[in-house]
């Protein structure tokens, strides 16, 4: 009896086998490895034609590779088999086959055609191709020029796309499924779902806070072997809904270097000790609204403000965007984000740049970031990897789930004196940022503390000063410490908060903070500058006052060097350039209005046609940076090293 129930068993396990061999289910699997053979074997060309452009590719890279392109096949793929897998008796019809055999080929010419063209567009633009291909192309004929040569120079690609289409086609003839008809209705439609639950899950990456994007190339390898780790559609699918920046025109090349250049040179100041340590302490919506050093009437950081008066003070600071995604960028690289989409999550994020923490490496600095929120939030591990900073310390290496908020990761207060702890066992010189968080909406605040801060009329105030307690606590545990003493300290805030005062909602001063430079010795006299100075110029300051020489590239000013006293961002499509104690906005090709900053009324009034010589100063400057700001972006050229081989030539 056991005999003939085992021999039941094998016979049912063999029909099940064979129904699965015949299914769709079989068929795509086995086109699926054929698409990640494919997407190999063009990244393989990729890399001989592009070999001097990376560093030592190791068998690491050519595995995430592969993952980056299971991921690209599972977001392309999901659409197109939630049609053709499902467990209905229509796969025979001649019809079905036909939708079968057009969507697998749309797959291979999708991924062949975009592979493919970058094997020789990356020589230009050192970077993997986005949705901006297509505005270069409708916005031009540079392609249509080009694609005589391209033929004649890369003629092997042509027959190497030939070549694999026809072998797509033979995969499909291989893989035809004929009279499938589910024997088990349930088992299928549940072998469906579980497939599709499959593709959304590698889609975003594995198990992620975000779906991956390509920024998060560099945490998988160097920030060289990005591009080859990428994948063209890949990088294609993730700005597709992204609006690409547009090359501007105002000036010639000649004129537009004499109004603005972002490629600089230090002045060192000699102020501090060479190989003097960094913190960049960024203040989670520390606005001018609720600091004293900011002018604030009623304030919330008491200690702050006291650090303020021992500090290079600059109570007119100004942020670079409205986002904490903004203002990673604009301080460790002084880039801001002068567009619809913020600069990390941005098709060009993945763009080659020359971070503070790149130039110090070569000065034999380690580098290290800190924000307690869980990994992955808002990329920050993803463009502090990009940047060239060593170590990232997040929520999961704090590992201490008791002192986590419910809400964005650990609290404040005990974060910054950890911070503060770890930093000991970095090795000196070091360049370190930290991130705070607590000061964020939900604006949570410790049972224990409960009764002990200082309220206001808004929630976030007794979050601010929270924050503020808890940014005293590091500094308590800093000074224990034995790298203290020799340490410059930058503090600033994220961006300004959401606010009712009509004020602090008005352009002119939405983007107010007080940013502080200050080292416990003292040899940076304490000072009140009221000129203006934005979170990009942080950087170049840096710099001069770390005794760097070096060449940079930057869009903000140094402090130290014929500090231009301006500032700008962007918002909605239009620009606010602040110079002088006015801002500037400007839209649609055109200067709109011409506001005092200095003012704290609730409505400005808008001198732009009784100051006609200062808007047009103002307005050529800007128009110079957005000029060169765009062009930079769209061809990958923000480094400090100028390129003249690009699509132009």
């Amino acid at each position: 009896m056991d005999i003939l129930y085992f021999c039941d068993a094998l016979k049912n396990i063999s029909t099940y086998t064979s129904s699965f061999i015949k299914s769709p289910f079989h068929s795509w699997g086995i086109r699926s490895l054929w698409l990640l053979l494919l997407m190999t074997l063009t990244r393989t060309v990729f890399f001989i034609s592009n070999k001097a452009d990376f560093n030592e590719i190791l068998i690491s890279d050519w595995l995430v590779g592969i993952w980056f392109d299971a991921i690209t096949l599972a977001l392309i793929c999901l659409p197109i088999l939630a049609i053709c897998l499902v467990p209905l008796r229509i796969q025979h019809l001649k019809i079905f086959n036909v939708i079968n055999y057009v969507l697998f080929l749309f797959l291979n010419v999708f991924i062949l055609f975009f592979n493919l063209v970058d094997v020789e567009y990356y020589r230009f633009t050192k970077k993997r191709s986005t949705i901006d291909l297509f505005d270069m192309v409708q916005g031009g004929n540079d392609i249509t020029e080009q694609i005589g040569s391209y033929f004649k120079d890369f003629w092997f690609v042509m027959i190497l796309f030939i070549g694999f289409i026809w072998l797509a086609s033979w995969v499909f003839r291989k893989t035809k499924v004929e009279h499938y008809q589910p024997k088990k209705p349930l088992i299928a439609w549940i072998g469906y779902f579980l497939s599709l639950g499959l593709l959304v899950f590698i889609g975003r990456g594995g198990w992620v806070l975000k779906p991956i994007g390509p920024i998060n190339a560099s945490q998988y390898t160097s920030v060289e072997n990005t591009a080859f780790v990428l994948n063209t559609p890949f990088t294609i699918i993730k700005s597709f809904n992204k609006i690409g920046l547009e090359e501007k025109n105002y000036f010639s090349r000649k004129t537009e270097k004499s109004l603005f250049n972002p490629i600089k040179n230090t002045v060192p100041q000699q102020f501090l000790p060479d190989k003097t340590n960094v913190m960049i302490i960024i203040l989670e919506s520390f606005g001018s609204e609720w600091v004293g050093a900011g002018g604030a009437k009623k304030s919330y950081t008491p200690f702050f403000d006291s650090l303020s008066k021992q500090s290079i003070c600059f109570p007119n600071g100004i942020a670079n965007g409205k986002k904490s995604i903004e203002a990673l960028p604009a301080i460790f690289a002084s880039i801001p984000s002068l567009m619809d989409n913020p600069y990390i999550s941005s098709q060009y994020g993945n763009n080659k740049i020359e971070a503070l923490p790149q130039i110090l490496k070569k000065h034999d600095y380690t580098s290290a970031f800190f924000h307690g929120a869980t990994n992955g939030s808002m990329k920050f591990d993803g463009f502090a990897s990009q940047a060239g900073i060593d170590h990232y310390f997040g929520r999961s290496e704090y590992n201490n789930e008791a002192h986590y908020d419910h809400n964005w990761g650990i609290l404040d207060e005990y974060f910054n004196p950890w911070t503060a702890k770890k930093l000991t066992t970095l090795k000196q010189p070091f360049l370190a940022g930290l991130f705070t968080l607590s000061s964020h909406h939900p604006f949570y605040i410790p049972p224990h503390m409960k009764g002990k801060l200082k309220k206001g009329k808004e929630p976030i105030c007794e979050a601010i000063h929270y924050a503020d307690y808890s940014l005293k606590a590091f500094f308590k545990t800093a000074k224990k410490q034995p790298w203290f003493k020799n340490t410059l300290f930058i503090l600033c805030a994220d961006h300004t908060p959401a606010s009712n005062n009509p004020i602090y909602n008005a352009r002119e001063k939405m983007y107010q903070i007080p940013i502080l430079f200050y080292h416990p010795s003292g040899k940076l006299k304490p000072s009140n500058e009221k000129q203006i100075i934005q979170q990009i110029d942080i950087f170049p300051t840096v710099l001069d006052l770390l005794n760097i020489n070096t060449k940079y590239y930057s869009y903000g000013n140094s402090f130290y060097q014929n500090n231009m006293n301006e500032g700008i961002n962007y918002l909605e499509g239009t620009y606010h350039y602040f110079q002088n104690g006015k801002m500037l906005t400007f839209s649609q090709e055109k200067a709109r209005n011409l506001l005092s900053i200095d003012t704290r009324s609730k409505k400005s009034v808008d001198s732009l046609r009784f100051y006609p010589k200062v808007v047009k100063k103002m307005e050529k400057r800007l128009k110079a940076i957005i000029q060169r700001y765009n062009r930079d972006l769209i061809h990958n050229q923000t480094t400090a090293y100028e390129k003249e081989h690009l699509l132009h030539h």
